[in-house]
């Protein structure tokens, strides 16, 4: 299974995501370039910016509805 898919899984199935869940839970050391991936497949993916010990980092969840309606 690809990381794109394993990501999607774990946003649908198990809530959000931090790079440092994804790194630890799928290898994944590039989670921004995966849910740019997800994105452009027309995932609807919201990025929420938490700061813990003075250090900032992300948090992605996918928003309700999950997929955009693609435009033929």
């Amino acid at each position: 299974m690809k990381q794109t898919d394993l990501i999607l899984n774990h946003l649908k199935f198990k809530g959000p995501i931090t790079p440092l869940e994804a790194l630890d839970l799928y290898g994944c050391f590039r989670l921004g370039a995966r849910i740019h991936d997800l994105k452009k497949q027309g995932y609807h993916i919201q990025t929420e910016t938490e700061k813990k010990n003075g250090k900032a980092y992300a948090r992605y969840k996918l928003l309700k509805g999950g997929q955009m309606e693609m435009a033929i």
